[in-house]
């Protein structure tokens, strides 16, 4: 409605403005015949061409049907200013220095229907370039319903990954009867508490993230009962800081998923800093050989796709996969 109504007031403005014009160049007696006639009547030409013909003559199933019509305005106005014409024959007919030149009858109906053919062009093309406007609104509305409905699939495949790995480390503690199986429960419900709820955002706190990533550890650690071996490193300028809710989770559940975890000479190392609005995150590993599930999931790959659409141009990925090590390493600029 407000795009409207600045159309439509921006129109008026212009409008007035050619009137206006007119009024500048065309001599005082005939201010009244250009404004309350001529003027009036090219007004009524342009936005019945506007919006009786120049819709039917873009849709091709009415255009014999819009130029039909565009015939008939074109005639009806040719006719009402010659009509116009005879009644101020004197004001209109007549030119030159001494007003004693007079337009044959060809000669003004030519004019006038010129006159009546460009303010139908002008509404054709005012026409064409909204409409075109119009499919370029309606096309970026389109992608970003699908990338968004896009990050929403991508996310939904997030929580039952997660979900399945987790409900898997709780099982091991509860069948060898574990005193920290109530301890795992909670600290999963807070872990689910952030991912169906607060991860609803199209961003989050980089401080609420990083918490999540941070019980997901404490979560691990219930599982091993010799002591993780874990390098971690934090160093951000500020938390209040924004980014897209469960990006760096895929980093942490591959390390857990493929790398020696409680080997102290090869810790998994895990370094999150923020400068200038440039988030780094890294996490190296050593590699766990006798795990015989190499494969990487559908962790990385939706992280990468995840990136593309949330931050095009914008981030930078790198992944080392040595013999004995392996690294993930993500620039952002949030």
């Amino acid at each position: 409605m407000m795009n409207q109504r600045n159309s439509f007031i921006i129109q008026a403005v212009i409008w007035l403005l050619l009137l206006l014009i007119f009024y500048l160049v065309t001599p005082h007696r005939a201010v009244e015949l250009l404004i309350l006639g001529y003027g009036c009547l090219n007004i009524a030409i342009f936005y019945s061409s506007y919006f009786g013909v120049t819709p039917m003559i873009l849709n091709r199933r009415k255009y014999y049907k819009g130029f039909s019509r565009l015939l008939i305005i074109v005639v009806i106005s040719i006719a009402v200013k010659y009509g116009i014409a005879l009644i101020y024959e004197s004001d209109v007919m007549y030119y030159g220095e001494n007003h004693d030149k007079r337009y044959t009858d060809s000669q003004y109906l030519w004019s006038a229907g010129l006159v009546s053919l460009f303010f139908i062009l002008l509404s054709f093309c005012l026409r064409l370039t909204n409409n075109y406007f119009l499919q370029e609104r309606e096309k970026r509305m389109l992608e970003n319903e699908k990338l968004t409905a896009e990050l929403s699939f991508l996310k939904s495949q997030i929580n039952p990954h997660f979900l399945f790995n987790s409900l898997n480390n709780i099982y091991s503690l509860t069948y060898h009867k574990s005193d920290k199986a109530p301890e795992a429960i909670l600290k999963l419900s807070r872990i689910m508490r952030y991912m169906l709820q607060e991860s609803d955002d199209d961003k989050v706190q980089l401080k609420d993230e990083i918490a999540y990533m941070e019980n997901y550890i404490s979560l691990q650690q219930l599982r091993f009962k010799e002591t993780l071996a874990i390098d971690y490193k934090i160093n951000i300028e500020s938390l209040e800081l924004r980014i897209m809710p469960l990006l760096l989770i895929s980093f942490l559940e591959n390390a857990f998923k493929h790398g020696v975890v409680t080997n102290k000479e090869y810790p998994i190392r895990i370094l999150i800093e923020v400068v200038n609005n440039r988030l780094h995150f890294k996490v190296s590993n050593f590699k766990n050989k006798s795990n015989k599930d190499q494969t990487s999931g559908i962790g990385l790959e939706n992280l990468k796709r995840r990136l593309e659409l949330g931050y095009p141009d914008r981030y930078t990925l790198m992944v080392d996969d040595k013999e004995l090590f392996y690294s993930s390493e993500l620039f952002i600029y949030l």
